[in-house]
């Protein structure tokens, strides 16, 4: 009598497990369905068909005719182009980044100290962060840096003839340096945020036993702020590695002059929707993926070595 109750009851088995599944998590994955359908359908989905079309020689116009490897051998051998992208990107990079973390830190470590109106300052300071990467700031920084701009008034009110910042290629980039410089206001909230945690008692100890204001910042604040440092810098140089607007924008799309502003993500556009050599293109896309992907990984791999945490 057993043996049959028990091999009647068990087809049931595996849809009263799924029920009870679906009651415990049901809610929680409707909720992260719109997430989830537009991470494969506007996401990953994308993402794999630009992997596909890398190997192939594509003009929006035919289908896609696969080539193989051949965008990715005249990335590596044959493209001038790409390499003077490549060596803008990376001088951009290495300037703005560090310039925009130390000056972050600074503003933050002064605000840290206490002063009447700090949510406005923080507002205020914030503000260029939020309108930085638009057109209209773009579009504004070319009228200042221009050879007729504001920044040239300045100048010859001082008695300085400043030359074309645009127009100039020993010039232009480091518009676009200042620019990037001037939307601190991300990594300066959370440096502050950072300061608010180091405990004070700490300085207390350091300033009883004779220790200067630089030897407490070398000692104690800058090595236990090295998490928030590694975050701010991993995030900003990627965003740096991406940017695009202001180069488009004040070289008016040509990259000039002399290539000077030709920024990675430019040149990508350039290919696609200037020259449709969109599979080329798309093999530019995943170059920069993995140089991005390379950065991030060995930033990891390094912080072992200058990154505190609390254990």
């Amino acid at each position: 009598m057993t043996a049959p109750s028990a091999s009647i009851a068990s087809p049931g088995r595996p849809h009263a497990a799924a029920a009870g599944w679906w009651s415990r998590n049901g809610a929680g994955y409707l909720f992260l369905a719109p997430w989830l359908l537009g991470f494969l359908c506007l996401t990953l989905g994308p993402a794999l068909a630009s992997f596909y079309l890398s190997f192939t020689d594509y003009d929006l116009l035919q289908s896609p005719n696969f080539i193989g490897a051949e965008n990715y051998i005249r990335i590596a051998t044959g493209d001038p182009k790409f390499a003077a992208a490549m060596k803008v990107t990376l001088i951009y990079v290495a300037l703005s980044v560090p310039l925009k973390l130390i000056f972050a830190l600074a503003l933050a470590m002064a605000f840290n100290r206490g002063i009447r109106g700090l949510p406005i300052y923080r507002a205020v300071f914030y503000l260029p962060s939020l309108l930085g990467s638009s057109v209209a700031i773009a579009v504004l920084w070319r009228q200042l840096f221009a050879a007729d701009g504001l920044v040239n008034s300045l100048l010859a009110y001082l008695g300085i003839n400043g030359p074309s910042w645009i127009s100039n290629p020993r010039y232009s980039l480091y518009t676009l340096v200042v620019l990037s410089v001037w939307q601190f206001g991300s990594p300066m909230i959370i440096f502050l945020a950072g300061l608010r945690q180091i405990p004070q008692d700490m300085y207390e100890a350091a300033s009883l036993d004779g220790a200067s204001k630089a030897r407490q910042f070398f000692k104690i604040t800058l090595p236990l702020l090295t998490p928030v440092v590694f975050f701010n810098f991993v995030i900003q140089t990627i965003e740096a590695f991406k940017a695009f607007t202001p180069s488009f924008i004040i070289s008016e799309g040509s990259g000039g002059p002399i290539n000077s502003t030709l920024f990675y993500t430019l040149y990508l556009y350039q290919e696609a929707f200037s020259y449709f050599r969109m599979g080329y293109a798309a093999a530019l896309a995943w170059i920069l993926v993995l140089i991005i992907a390379v950065f991030t990984a060995f930033s990891f791999l390094t912080s072992r070595y200058w990154v505190h945490y609390d254990d």
